[in-house]
Formats: C-alpha cells, sequence, structure tokens
C-alpha cells in the first residue's frame, strides 16, 4: 500500500510499486519491501515540493541515483557507477576519458568540478 497522500494510478503509485518489486527481487521480506519503498517515495516527494512538510536532508541532500550506494549498508564498491564517472567527465569535457579507468575518472571529474 503506497504511502498516504499519494493516490492509485498516479507516477508515485506506480514508482512505488517498481521500488517495491525491486527490492522484493533483491531477497528482502514483503514488510521490508513496502518500508523501502515508501520512503523513496516521500522522499522524491519531499524534492519535487509535492510535501506539505520536508526535512533539510530531503531536499538538500544527494540524490539516490548521485549517491551510488554510498549509504546503502553493503560491502561493495561505492560511489558512482564507471558509466556515470564517464557520463559526467564527458558533460564537463574531460580529454582522454574514454581509456581511464574508474579512480581516474574520478580524480578528473573532481578535479574539473574544483
Amino acid at each position: 500500500m503506497p504511502p498516504s497522500g499519494v493516490k492509485s494510478g498516479t507516477k508515485r503509485a506506480r514508482q512505488y510499486e517498481k521500488v517495491k518489486k525491486s527490492v522484493k527481487g533483491q531477497g528482502k521480506s514483503e514488510d521490508k519491501a513496502e518500508e523501502i519503498a515508501a520512503r523513496v517515495v516521500n522522499k522524491e516527494k519531499a524534492r519535487s515540493g509535492e510535501s506539505k512538510t520536508a526535512s533539510k536532508t530531503s531536499t538538500q541532500d544527494k540524490s539516490s541515483g548521485e549517491r551510488g550506494g554510498q549509504r546503502s549498508g553493503t560491502s561493495g564498491p561505492r560511489g558512482r557507477t564507471r558509466d556515470q564517472l564517464y557520463n559526467e567527465a564527458k558533460q564537463l569535457g574531460v580529454d582522454g576519458r574514454s581509456k581511464m579507468n574508474k579512480d581516474e575518472l574520478r580524480k578528473a571529474v573532481d578535479n574539473k568540478k574544483s
């Protein structure tokens, strides 16, 4: 059941179902999947100004896609993927990006931004 304030058939309701299905596919329980999906939908509502109130972290924190699993609690590699870094480097006009590995791309993008 989507969070309160989310009408069935809306974009947020579809988002809720998609996230819930994805989380269940990762082996989580039904209850955990519903909780995570509700949190994602509520945060996206806050970020886009659809909610009446929103915490500072909901509106000013990195988006989940930008975070790239940095706070997901997994032991795998953290941060943006190589493809995300490559696309960012492309937008910033970093030369030689096609021959760079993930660490080199991260450094180049961070240097170009600062």
